[in-house]
């Protein structure tokens, strides 16, 4: 399984609430419906409870997650990479900033739930 991972931000500015209507709704929507996605989902982060090198306790160095599942790397890539789907993604991030994509190839999976 490969997992995309975004941790991000907001700009200074940004009207917080305009941005979880737009990203719960029509950009939730948007990433579930991308071709060969398992699994998507949305996160605020509440706190951080470990300091970080240079960072006070609780000092968040992002305030939401995204992430999205695909069975395999070559359907990730056809999905991600896909030059449409590029060109919505350098709008989309216009609206966050401080972003960091991480691509996870994940080797083993424990679910207790199951």
């Amino acid at each position: 399984m490969i997992r995309l991972t975004v941790l991000y931000n907001l700009p200074p500015g940004s009207d917080e609430q305009e941005f979880l209507r737009w990203r719960l709704g029509e950009h939730q929507e948007s990433n579930a419906s991308r071709p060969a996605v398992l699994r998507t989902d949305f996160g605020q982060v509440s706190e951080s409870p470990l300091p970080g090198k240079g960072r006070a306790p609780n000092a968040l160095p992002f305030r939401f997650m995204t992430v999205a599942e695909y069975d395999t790397r070559e359907e990730f890539e056809h999905s991600f990479y896909d030059e449409g789907r590029q060109a919505v993604l350098a709008e989309d991030v216009k609206r966050i900033s401080d972003a960091v994509f991480l691509v996870t190839e994940i080797l083993t999976e424990t679910d207790n739930r199951k």
